[in-house]
Formats: structure tokens, sequence, C-alpha cells
């Protein structure tokens, strides 16, 4: 028994036979079984466009403004789940204020050692007093972001050099008591010059001269130790700016400790901060233009955002103070605002480099555009044929 529907087959045929009884003027040629031809359509492929077919397309791709290009899609820079590549540190605003508070301690001894020297006592007061506070507030935000005091304490169990958490450590625990020793000697002046009161009266004053200058001693590691630990890190904008990051800190602390003198001293015993002041400036304008020029990609987060305003205003800030401390160096307002400047502008630089990094963090981009670069650079130099 034969089955009484059609055939794909001759479905498909009669579709075609009955498209070209419709369309005309679209012929071609094809052998039937019987060897007749019969017409077919043709399709958009086999037929050759005619002339004025193609001047309309042209003039229709004119109106559009021009041939259509054809253009690669931009690269996206993301990670699988859609988080970042790196991990973006955890250290929250405390950190960045322990930056801050590391280097005025350290500029503020060095001040003080300068005034000790020079016998200048407003100097070597204010230098004493603002460096044990300064670092006792760094040991309070290390201690925050640490979680529980006792781990502080378990980091003095080892010294390790190549770690710059560890050699900090001990920075810190060398430079607070010898701090706390030279500010708890300018009490001496308050004390009875008789009875038990009077032998430490008397035994104060060389107590703390020494520790003055122990504390001056260490201030340089102290001050520019954050920023090699910055750097040792694996985010990217710290890391690639290991060379200037320590510069940056170090003159953010002889400004920072400048602007203490500023404040506390009369003109006519400024002197030596109104010196540090400068040094202090050229050393942290000279990193900050650095960072933000010479890393390429990873310069970009200290020159944008919330980083990029930070910087700019610490910029604008020093220049400021420093201007103000040299031109109006026999007026005490114009010394106090100079003073403050510089003491602001040293919290704009260390939240605004602080804040850069974690910006880099957590864009991908910043992660895989130097690393690309990297690999090229060194196909090139193995196979300088390829370029």
């Amino acid at each position: 028994m034969t089955n009484p529907t059609p055939r794909v087959g001759d479905r498909f045929r009669r579709f075609r036979d009955r498209l070209a009884t419709t369309s005309p003027d679209l012929p071609t040629q094809r052998q039937a079984q019987d060897g007749t031809d019969v017409a077919v359509p043709a399709t958009a492929h086999d037929r050759t466009p005619q002339p004025e077919e193609n001047a309309a397309r042209r003039s229709r791709r004119g109106r559009r403004g021009g041939a259509e290009e054809l253009r690669v899609p931009e690269a996206e820079f993301t990670s699988y789940y859609g988080r970042p590549v790196l991990k973006a540190p955890v250290w929250k605003w405390d950190i960045a204020a322990y930056l801050f508070t590391g280097g005025l301690a350290a500029g503020s001894s060095l001040l003080a050692a300068g005034g000790q020297l020079t016998r200048r006592p407003a100097l070597r007061r204010a230098g004493r007093v603002t460096a044990l506070g300064a670092v006792s507030a760094s040991a309070v935000f290390l201690i925050r972001d640490l979680g529980r005091p006792e781990r502080f304490h378990h980091m003095l169990r080892v010294a390790k050099l190549t770690s710059p958490m560890s050699v900090g450590t001990w920075i810190l625990s060398a430079f607070g008591p010898a701090a706390g020793v030279a500010a708890i000697a300018e009490t001496a002046a308050w004390l009875p010059r008789t009875g038990p009161l009077g032998l430490v009266a008397r035994a104060l004053p060389p107590a703390g001269h020494a520790a003055g200058l122990v504390a001056a001693a260490t201030a340089p590691a102290l001050a520019t130790y954050t920023g090699v630990l910055l750097a040792d890190t694996a985010v990217p904008s710290w890391h690639e700016a290991y060379p200037e990051l320590p510069v940056i800190f170090a003159g953010s602390a002889l400004a920072s400790g400048a602007g203490v003198g500023l404040l506390a001293a009369p003109p006519a015993q400024a002197g030596p901060a109104r010196r540090m002041a400068v040094a202090g400036a050229a050393l942290e304008l000279y990193g900050a233009h650095r960072v933000e020029t010479r890393l390429g990609l990873l310069s970009e987060p200290y020159r944008t955002g919330r980083p990029g305003r930070l910087l700019r205003a610490g910029r604008l800030l020093t220049a400021a103070g420093v201007a103000g401390a040299l031109l109006g160096r026999r007026s005490r307002v114009a010394g106090v605002v100079s003073g403050a400047a510089l003491l602001s502008a040293s919290v704009a630089t260390r939240f605004g480099i602080f804040y850069g990094g974690v910006a880099s963090a957590r864009d991908p981009r910043y992660t895989v555009v130097p690393q690309r670069e990297r690999v090229n650079a060194r196909r090139t130099e193995a196979d300088p044929a390829t370029d």
C-alpha cells in the first residue's frame, strides 16, 4: 500500500516551480530528469547585481555617512564571577592615619633634635611632645588594625630583615621608648630641686638629651619604612612606585615636622623649621610628580577620583606652606598658617597615596594590562626579529 502523503522532495520541487512561475524576472536554468530545461528562481548569490543597483547601494552608504567600519569590540577586563583579579587591601582609614602619624612622629623628633643641638627650647619642646603623641597614636592605629593587642607583641618574637612589617615593628619599638623618655624629660623644669624629686629633675635632662638623639637616629627609618611596606605588596600602583614612595614619605615627614615647629615656635626660633619645610616640600613634590607621570597606566589612579583630588590638594597646600614660611618669616600669624598648611598637606598626601593604591587593586585593568606589556617586552627582547 502506497503512502498518499507527498514526500518532502516533491513538495519542495512544486514550491520551486511555483516560485519560478510567479518570478519570471529572475530565471535560471536547470536540467529536469527528462532533459528539458526548467526555470527556477535565482538566489541572491547566483544573481549578478545590476549597475543601477550598485549605484543605489553607494548612495545609501553615502547618506549614512560612508561605509560601515568593522571594529573589534573594546576589551572588557573582567574576572570570574565579576570579582577583581587581586584582593583589594582590607586596610581602612586607620592605616592611612597610621602612615601620617608615623611620619609626623619622625619629623617631630628630627625637629626636636635640631632645636636641642641649636639651643632652641621652643622647637625642642614642641618636637618632643608631638613625637610622643604621634607615635602613641600610631601604636593605637596599628593595634586597632591588627584586631588584638597581643599580635603586636607576637611580631617581636622574630626579626626578619626581608619583611618590612617585621622591621617596622622593631623600629617602632625602638623609637617609642626613646621618644617617651625625651618627652618626659621636658617635665624636669616643673619638679622641685630638693629631695628625691630633685634627683629626678637633675637626671632627666641628660637622659632626655640622649633619648632625643636616639629617636632622631631612628626617625629616617620610621619615616620611610611604611613606603617600603606598601611597595612590597601586590597592589599595582604601590608596587610599581617602589622607588618613589619612600621619597614621598620622607618629604612628607619633614614637612609635617616643620609644620609643628612653625605652629609652636616664635619666628626667632623657627629657622630650622623653615629649612625643614623647604627640604621636605622638595622631596614630597618631586616624588608625587613622579608617581603621577612615570608609571604609565598605573599613574592613572593617582590622577583621578578621590586620590587625584587629595594629591592635588597636597601639592597646593605644600607650596602655600613653604611660601608662607619663607615670605612671612617675621610674622607669627604667617608661621601659624604655614604650619597648618604643611600639616594638612601631609595628611592629604598620605591619604591620596593610600586610596590610589586601593583603587588600582579594585580594577582588573591595572593588573592585566601591565602584565601583558611586560610579557610582550620580554618576548621582544628574546626575539628582536618579531618586532
